[in-house]
């Protein structure tokens, strides 16, 4: 192929109508920000600087002055929404729904937020209503999802499996623990009503579902103690520790109380040892301690103690020491080792607390659902004080 010197005059060609139409493009963005309200410009100044107030204040006046902007009135809508001010944003929302110019990809949009408002104000009748309008859309996801969370506040466990199984079908996720999660509340629910065999059979399908479902488990032997069947629920217990046995300091007091009912104290100390020596756990040692004291004594509780300390130093495993040499302790030296135990157990109880790893929620009990974020499984079962690593008294 012979090469054509008229090609050149090509170049310079192509690379002048690439100039035009980037200063053609340039001066539409101007021209377009300079129609923008320059409150507009001062409420996302606002944001950044997190300034939400004063943000706020910025883009209802520039709303004002602009009502043809409805991505503002969306932005304003989000930032009274979770600012709690939900009557502001319903109205605004609700503003947007009705305006008979809206497009109607933008009116779907208005009527998700608008769904996601009555939610938050606790409507949540009126929020499934508008959520279910909009399955036939393109934000059938967000409403499913949605949905799924008023069955959960509801407590309508079917209707949340159902729409968890719909979700999993056309989403990348498989929402196999909310699954799992929503047959365990349904056993729950079911032996609060004496319903045990019914409630066993949702376990079983909880664990079909997933079979690392700790909290079947869990809610097995419990079952099986208001059943009177100690025996049976120790036998499910021991279960934990082959699903995960992080989640053995869950089980560890219960275990000990069956034991003891059982006047099997002794085997409730050699388990509970051998749990702490391959799974050391702050909430662990307390029950492998107690049971050791029941058992063994005071001395060899002691000694578990110090053996423990030494290896995972904590404040409860130092509060624990304390407790057994109280035992030991003359009656001159008793006073002294109860000042500096209180003195520690006070210390101790700042991080006596479980943390949500989806939002850094604190509490001193566990659960299985975030009362903050809402997350399944989000808390591990394991104190803030070991997880953090930190010496006693950093």
């Amino acid at each position: 192929m012979d090469f054509e010197y008229w090609w050149l005059l090509a170049f310079p060609f192509f690379f002048l109508l690439g100039w035009v139409a980037a200063r053609i493009d340039i001066r539409h963005v101007i021209s377009q920000s300079r129609q923008l309200p320059e409150s507009y410009f001062k409420g996302l100044n606002f944001l950044l600087n997190q300034q939400p107030d004063k943000a706020i204040e910025a883009f209802t006046e520039a709303a004002r002055a602009d009502s043809e902007t409805v991505e503002l009135h969306f932005t304003l809508g989000g930032l009274f929404r979770r600012r709690g001010e939900v009557e502001r944003a319903i109205q605004l929302h609700q503003g947007l729904v009705e305006r008979p110019d809206l497009g109607q990809e933008q009116r779907l949009a208005a009527q998700l937020e608008l769904g996601q408002d009555f939610l938050k104000a606790g409507l949540l009748d009126r929020a499934e209503q508008l959520f279910n309008t909009l399955l036939p859309t393109r934000y059938a996801e967000a409403a499913r999802r949605a949905l799924m969370e008023i069955y959960v506040q509801e407590k309508d466990w079917d209707k949340a499996i159902a729409m968890a199984r719909a979700l999993a079908e056309t989403s990348a996720a498989a929402f196999v623990v909310e699954i799992s999660q929503f047959h365990c509340e349904k056993a729950a629910a079911m032996a609060v009503e004496g319903r045990f065999e019914a409630a066993r059979t949702e376990l079983e399908r909880a664990l079909e579902v997933n079979r690392r479902n700790v909290r079947a488990t869990l809610l097995a032997g419990d079952f099986a103690v208001a059943e009177k069947r100690p025996e049976e629920a120790i036998v499910a217990w021991k279960r934990v520790e082959a699903q995960n046995p992080d989640y053995l300091p869950l089980v560890a007091d219960k275990l000990l109380a069956c034991y003891r009912d059982l006047k099997r104290i002794q085997d409730a100390a050699l388990l509970l040892k051998g749990w702490l020596a391959n799974y050391p756990s702050v909430d662990l040692f307390g029950a492998a301690f107690q049971a050791v004291l029941e058992a063994e004594g005071s001395e060899a509780a002691y000694r578990l103690g110090r053996e423990e300390l030494r290896r995972n130093p904590t404040l409860l495993g130092l509060e624990k020491l304390l407790e057994a040499q109280l035992y030991e302790a003359a009656p001159d030296a008793r006073q002294d080792l109860e000042t500096i135990r209180n003195l520690v157990h006070q210390h101790a109880r700042r991080l006596a607390f479980f943390q949500c790893d989806g939002c850094g929620f604190k509490a001193r009990q566990f659960f299985w659902r975030c009362p903050a974020c809402g997350g399944w499984e989000t808390m591990p079962p394991r104190r803030l004080e070991e997880r953090q690593a930190q010496a006693p008294y950093a």
